[in-house]
């Protein structure tokens, strides 16, 4: 019977008992045939460009660990119990990953340029030879430090660029700016290149910038809806594949160019591309994908975090006093140079700052894996090669987990982090397949900070009606525009 419970052993830890995986509450869908279409546009309750209301709704009927059929035979458990998470990502072998599927079949059909589908879509031993050869630029906190004359050059160069923007009481979106910037920064760091995107011509509706900055974001929009659901585009090309397809033949163009070019220089740029080239564990096509991956993952994911980063302190003035404070102590004046080793000892209130910003608007809603092994999961048996989505956005925002949850309170981190589960706040992911440029990512948020802060206050002049919100596109983006008056200092 599917109450009674089930005596069970797993490798991963010792014999107990649980209960059976179709015991676990979730919706089926109308006569087992799934709840794909409670997602369909017009006829169902949930969206794919709103997974956290969709998500918090089911924690609220189901509890903390769901079971959702989405079609016969593919199911999704989502945990939102930070004992659950805990067990799910402290894995023993390759973590696994069901995402990007469609990018997967783009990249196996073109084997003239790439060897394996890359380091988003790929598991196992070639992704981990990946992973262990390409992290070893990206994890050594010195080896990430050393960009920060860079950045901080691109990023002063950032503030001219807001200089020039109309000065106006209904505020500038910062979303595509801060998409520029973001742009830029991926260019250099990963290619030694730099675009000018902030130049009059780069602003132009066909130029590479724009139009880089439109394949990322179309890239990362078909990604959930081609993951999930019948697939049909493994069979035809259906409208989200070909979209798909186009951006990335744009992209993956880019790239190849700027790979051809650090070939042809064989010099010590000091970019990722470079020192990728160099190393012989890599081949063309490693490096030719890497740049792909690298290019796509770099421009959308930092200028949505960062958006709603100025978002929250817009929206709170004594933050922005405490940012501000901490901006002076590194930068007196404010044309000088950002010394990389203060960065290190001298920004605790700005990390707090960024920190609170990820707990309540993360890069993504969770982490996801299919079990390399039989599990045990709130208390029921999870067989292996299930899908396994955690819900950390939703759990985030609980009132058992963070006291006062909707509140940007950044001294939480500075009072009370001790005492708060690790296992909540992971906007980058966790452990093997967590973020490979995390810790580039949150310097270069963190130097745009204490820069923008230096130079404005940034008062909110978007919608007061109710809190800015998020469009679930893989990534997680404003839902409106970030509109926000940047009103000079002259201290």
């Amino acid at each position: 019977m599917l109450t009674k419970l089930l005596k069970i052993s797993c490798t991963s830890q010792k014999c107990t008992f649980a209960k059976p995986f179709q015991a676990m509450p979730g919706p089926r869908g109308p006569f087992g045939l799934g709840n794909l279409y409670n997602y369909m546009p017009g006829i169902g309750a949930y969206s794919w460009l709103e997974l956290h209301k969709a998500g918090r709704d089911k924690y609220e009927k189901y509890g903390s660990i769901v079971r959702e059929t989405m079609v016969p035979g593919q199911d999704i458990v989502w945990l939102y119990n930070p004992k659950d998470i805990a067990t799910l990502l402290n894995e023993r072998e390759y973590p696994q990953r069901r995402s990007h599927l469609a990018l997967a079949q783009y990249r196996k059909q073109r084997p003239h340029l790439y060897r394996t589908t890359g380091l988003l879509p790929t598991n196992g031993e070639d992704w981990w030879r990946l992973r262990s050869e390409l992290q070893k630029e990206l994890s050594a906190p010195r080896s990430v430090r050393s960009f920060v004359p860079a950045v901080d050059e691109v990023t002063l160069e950032f503030m001219e660029y807001l200089k020039q923007q109309p000065e106006t009481e209904t505020g500038i979106d910062m979303l595509p700016k801060l998409t520029r910037l973001n742009l830029e920064l991926t260019c250099l760091l990963t290619f030694g290149t730099r675009l000018h995107s902030f130049s009059p011509r780069e602003q132009l509706p066909h130029s590479r910038s724009t139009r880089l900055m439109e394949a990322a974001e179309t890239t990362n929009s078909c990604i959930l809806p081609t993951d999930q659901g019948l697939q049909l585009w493994r069979y035809m090309e259906t409208p989200s594949f070909r979209k798909l397809r186009r951006a990335q033949l744009y992209m993956e163009s880019v790239a190849l160019e700027f790979v051809e070019e650090n070939m042809k220089a064989n010099d010590s740029s000091g970019s990722l591309i470079s020192a990728y080239i160099k190393n012989p564990q890599l081949d063309r096509f490693d490096v030719v994908g890497t740049a792909a991956d690298l290019l796509l993952a770099g421009i959308d994911t930092t200028s949505y975090a960062s958006a709603f980063l100025l978002y929250h302190v817009a929206k709170h003035p004594d933050v922005q006093r405490r940012i501000y404070e901490e901006s002076l102590k590194l930068l007196p004046n404010p044309e000088k140079a950002l010394c990389a080793d203060s960065l290190r000892t001298d920004i605790t209130y700005t990390r707090a700052v960024l920190k609170e910003s990820l707990r309540l608007n993360p890069i993504s809603i969770g982490v996801g894996r299919i079990l390399n092994q039989d599990t045990v999961l709130g208390g029921y048996f999870v067989p292996k090669g299930t899908t396994v989505v955690t819900q950390n956005m939703v759990a985030c925002r609980l009132p058992q987990h963070f006291p006062e949850p909707l509140r940007f309170l950044p001294e939480r981190w500075l009072q009370q982090r001790s005492a708060l589960n690790p296992y909540l706040v992971l906007p980058f992911g966790h452990g093997m397949r967590a973020c490979i440029a995390r810790r580039l990512a949150e310097q270069n948020m963190h130097v745009l900070l204490l820069r923008l802060l230096r130079n404005y206050e940034l008062i909110w002049r978007g919608q007061t009606e109710a809190e800015l919100d998020v469009l679930t596109l893989l990534i997680n983006k404003p839902n409106a525009p970030v509109l926000i008056e940047l009103r000079r200092r002259f201290e």
